[in-house]
């Protein structure tokens, strides 16, 4: 019975410690806390106070009274026709790099591949998909601007003028195409999560009960594969959307996008009202917001398959 009066004791005590301080009303707060506190302060100072002096700027006139005429703007010429480009070089290189990219990731994850293509493909994507800016402009204006490698040896090697097609490094095609060498990368590392989780018993079962390939992908594989390939997408058009530096690097802001615009705006001192610039940015704000709010409900549905 001393025993049993023991271990009641200790049995009692041992919530009593887990628990928060109930004399003093007050939970304590762990110290582990105190290792994310640089994290929210850099993301408070140079993410959230920026961005909320952005879409504060955004309704203010040159005399910082409250209007919408600037966002009124946007929906003029030179301002539409900036964000009808935007879209067309994110739309473009989200859906060529999402199915290519689907298609690379596949091949390379699939039964039969050896590992080490994986892993080569991994660790090479996952260089490429952070490599954009300066560096990535001049990789492709060395190779296919008007005396680049490849231009020259199509020239002389193939008797083919890239150039003579109206082709130019520097045009909106150009754009896509530099694009592409992140995007591509990107779709097969956010897609690659989505490929293992397609389970070898189901192809397994479906093939048992007499499926053929194409219909184990239309009944079973694509159902389950696709919120990840639209979220992928989506993901990818937000990336694009948003690129700022390799656009302007590789055209001298000759394309007309919205980051090459708000930033020509902000540098060049042109404008009789500042605030303009910020309703672009309000404008961006906007559409990449629409975009994440498409692109979670289909991450969540895309992890409960994985799961």
């Amino acid at each position: 019975m001393a025993d049993e009066g023991r271990v009641g004791i200790s049995t009692d005590a041992a919530p009593q410690a887990l628990r928060p301080d109930i004399a003093s009303g007050r939970r304590r707060l762990p110290l582990a806390w105190l290792g994310t506190v640089p994290f929210f302060a850099y993301a408070i100072a140079f993410l959230f106070v920026p961005a909320g002096a952005v879409l504060l700027g955004a309704f203010q006139d040159k005399n910082d009274n409250p209007t919408l005429a600037n966002v009124r703007l946007l929906f003029n010429h030179p301002y539409i026709d900036a964000y009808k480009t935007s879209f067309e070089i994110s739309i473009v290189t989200a859906l060529i790099g999402g199915i290519v990219g689907l298609f690379i990731a596949y091949a390379a994850i699939r039964e039969g591949t050896p590992a080490w293509v994986r892993s080569i493909l991994t660790t090479f994507s996952g260089v490429a998909a952070n490599f954009g800016g300066i560096p990535l402009a001049f990789a492709f204006i060395a190779s296919l601007g008007p005396l680049g490698i490849v231009t020259v040896f199509l020239k002389n090697q193939l008797h083919f003028d890239l150039y003579g097609q109206n082709f130019a490094i520097y045009s909106k095609l150009g754009v896509e195409i530099t694009y592409m060498y992140f995007q591509l990368p990107l779709m097969i590392l956010v897609i690659a999560p989505a490929i293992d989780g397609l389970r070898k018993e189901w192809r397994e079962a479906a093939s048992n009960l007499g499926a053929k390939q194409w219909q184990f992908w239309r009944y079973v594989g694509l159902p389950v594969l696709m919120p990840s390939i639209l979220g992928a997408m989506i993901l990818l058009f937000g990336n694009a959307f948003a690129a700022y530096a390799t656009a302007y690097s590789l055209s001298s802001g000759s394309v007309n996008i919205v980051p090459i615009l708000i930033g020509a705006y902000y540098s060049g001192n042109v404008l009789d009202n500042p605030h303009l610039a910020q309703a672009m940015a309000f404008g961006m704000f906007a559409v990449l917001a629409l975009m994440m709010l498409i692109y979670i409900p289909l991450q969540r549905r895309a992890a409960r398959w994985a799961k």
